[in-house]
């Protein structure tokens, strides 16, 4: 059985039945979506965990419309500066989780592009923000991407992340905001993964 999860429903409205899909809703932001995925995982077994939703792509990463795969994707956490937190003896900051690397291949070579994601918990609107997630190597900016993959890892259930481009990450006047794009990207990336992945997942 696979897990799929949205944060909102409507990002995956044009979604018909599947018998051996099961959609779960997890709501807006990464503690949603963690402590949702995580209390799945719990009561039920899964074989696939798919996180898909709509994404904003940095400048030059991608085009409102098209559908990529996040191969990893990184927690905005830290000093504001983006240097890491002076953590006692051997404690250390989780900060990325990675999508399964064959579903991943198996997409590129559908013709996706993969890209490296980051998970904030506010949507960025500001051209000197997003130059600074660019800084960080971000692509796609997300609010679930890794706290979905995240939950998958510590349930030891393989996961990945599909995205359609909705806008770009930039001063909001200039995003080009479009959810009815950003979904038919996802709905062509997501019906190509769920094609591509077993009926006995």
């Amino acid at each position: 059985m696979i897990l799929l999860t949205c944060a909102v429903g409507r990002e995956l409205g044009f979604l018909t039945a599947v018998p051996h899909v099961e959609m779960l809703v997890t709501g807006v932001g990464p503690i949603e979506a963690g402590i949702s995925v995580s209390r799945a995982l719990a009561q039920s077994p899964y074989a696939l965990v798919v996180n898909a939703g709509l994404a904003g792509a940095l400048e030059g990463c991608a085009e409102i419309g098209d559908g990529v795969v996040v191969s990893e994707d990184r927690m905005e956490i830290g000093l504001e500066d983006g240097k890491p937190l002076a953590l006692p003896e051997d404690a250390r900051v989780i900060d990325r989780a990675s999508s399964d690397l064959a579903l991943v291949e198996r997409l590129i070579e559908l013709g996706y592009a993969s890209k490296r994601g980051i998970t904030v918990s506010r949507v960025t609107t500001t051209h000197q923000t997003a130059q600074r997630l660019a800084s960080r190597s971000a692509e796609v900016e997300s609010m679930e991407g890794f706290a979905v993959l995240r939950a998958a890892e510590m349930a030891a259930v393989p996961a990945i992340e599909v995205r359609g481009i909705s806008n770009i990450v930039t001063d909001r006047e200039r995003s080009g905001w479009n959810f009815e794009r950003g979904r038919d990207g996802l709905e062509k990336i997501l019906n190509d993964l769920l094609a591509i992945v077993p009926v006995e997942t």
